[in-house]
């Protein structure tokens, strides 16, 4: 029996690990899809156990709204929770297979419509939040700085292939393509101007081959 159980403890343990992040991912879907859906202030811990199919008690245990509000976004934003290199993602192993600069530009067009598509509503529902929160309001700082670092990551890069305009400082190239792929850039163009995704694909592409990469 002792044999049994010692050989038990492992599995059981990798059991419970696995159980409890699929919870967690439950509990930050489910905060994604209602935050989105209905706002940050008016969805409760009971609205949101629902859609996650858990109790109240599960959900508060993955902390605060404004907690989970925050795992919503990165989990939108980067396609996991917390902090991570650029390059160590799907898209940024993608990146490095780019043989040209015109290739760079196109495939930016293509990630970027990926990306804000999904995440767009949550974003503009936390940048909302944000103005009457002092966390969130700390944490939206604290997610353009990252962003604006991992753009800078990125354009290090693409100077490295030679592929980055030289004539221009690489601070200003790191704002003007922070602006150019932002999430209030797609809301506009595509929610608010009611321009075909396509299109905005395409401005995207070509605004960073005109404005960021070597001519």
């Amino acid at each position: 029996m002792p044999k049994r159980d010692k050989a038990a403890r492992p599995y059981n343990s990798d059991l419970r690990r696995r159980q409890a992040a699929d919870t967690r991912l439950r509990v930050v879907r489910a905060s994604q899809a209602l935050f989105e859906r209905q706002g940050y202030r008016a969805t409760t811990f009971a609205q949101l156990a629902a859609e996650a199919g858990v109790s109240v008690k599960t959900v508060q245990e993955h902390g605060p709204k404004s907690a989970l509000l925050q795992a919503a976004v990165e989990l939108a934003s980067f396609g996991v929770e917390g902090e991570t290199d650029f390059f160590a993602t799907d898209l940024g192993r993608a990146m490095l297979q780019v043989e040209s600069a015109d290739e760079l530009a196109s495939m930016i067009g293509s990630a970027m419509l990926a990306i804000n598509t999904p995440s767009a509503g949550l974003w503009m529902t936390f940048v909302s939040a944000a103005h009457a929160d002092q966390e969130l309001s700390r944490y939206h700082a604290h997610m353009l700085s990252l962003i604006r670092a991992q753009v800078e990551h990125v354009l290090r890069y693409v100077d490295a292939r030679g592929w980055l305009r030289r004539d221009v400082p690489l601070d200003d190239l790191v704002e003007a393509f922070c602006i150019i792929t932002c999430l209030e850039t797609y809301v506009r163009f595509v929610e608010h101007d009611g321009i075909p995704p396509a299109r905005y694909q395409e401005f995207v592409a070509r605004t960073v081959r005109e404005t960021i990469l070597a001519h």
